[in-house]
């Protein structure tokens, strides 16, 4: 039984298409796409380097456009958005969890976590205020004064989690957020992602190589030469730790 049918819909896509020009030939990243993902889901988006599961996720998030089809993000067709318009639906609605953390290395954990908040006009003890809570979050309270260069690269995601979640946004992104670290921080990130989903009720977009990784998710999309072979539901939501 799906239990996805008394969810609301938060990301609907209908045919998406996304065509480069190379030279003389027409390079199909996404070749038809379509597909839901529920609120409060965590979702990923399975497929090797080329088949075109960062162009997907780019464009869930606004930052690319696709050459055909509708992207429908909380009731908003974003395909159709202007530029000002789709920086303003990021701002209000989305946060970002990168596979190179992304951190300002000359900013402590609190400075970093807090700087999406600067673009809202929202005033520094607020910003402050809410970076501290996102931190205690994410396991950190230990760590707030430290840099980058202070930190090790588990601590470092937890900040990049921490950041992206500061502005409340009801969607989260994340590509390839365990590249860069070891099998032990691994487990502890997609742990601490899986429990955001949980307590939180964030929805989770993950794109990975690595279809092991996605086991912690509650349903993944393979994706191949820009088309989707199979949407599996996971059952256990667990990582096999052996196979990381």
């Amino acid at each position: 039984m799906d239990s996805n049918n008394d969810r609301n819909v938060i990301i609907h896509t209908e045919d998406l298409y996304k065509i480069y020009n190379v030279g003389d030939e027409k390079l199909h990243a996404l070749d038809g796409v379509s597909f839901d993902i529920y609120e409060g889901e965590f979702v990923a988006i399975v497929g090797t380097s080329g088949s075109g599961k960062s162009t997907l996720l780019n464009m869930l998030a606004g930052l690319e456009r696709p050459t055909k089809g509708s992207i429908t993000v909380a009731g908003r067709r974003i395909d159709r958005m202007k530029e000002e318009q789709l920086v303003r639906f990021r701002r209000a609605r989305v946060g970002f969890i990168f596979q190179s953390f992304n951190l300002i290395g000359t900013m402590n954990a609190v400075e970093n976590v807090s700087m999406p908040l600067t673009y809202r006009g929202v005033s520094k003890a607020k910003r402050l205020a809410r970076a501290n809570e996102m931190l205690d979050l994410v396991g950190l309270s230990k760590h707030k004064n430290h840099k980058p260069n202070q930190m090790s690269g588990g601590q470092q995601q937890r900040v990049g989690v921490a950041r992206a979640l500061v502005v409340n946004p009801s969607i989260v992104f994340a590509d390839e957020p365990t590249g860069n670290l070891d099998s032990n921080t691994t487990k502890e990130i997609l742990e601490l992602m899986r429990r955001l989903v949980n307590e939180q009720h964030k929805t989770l977009v993950m794109v990975t190589h690595d279809r092991n990784l996605a086991n912690v998710a509650d349903r993944v999309i393979q994706i191949r030469d820009g088309r989707i072979k199979k949407i599996e539901v996971n059952e256990e939501k667990e990582i096999i730790e052996d196979e990381l």
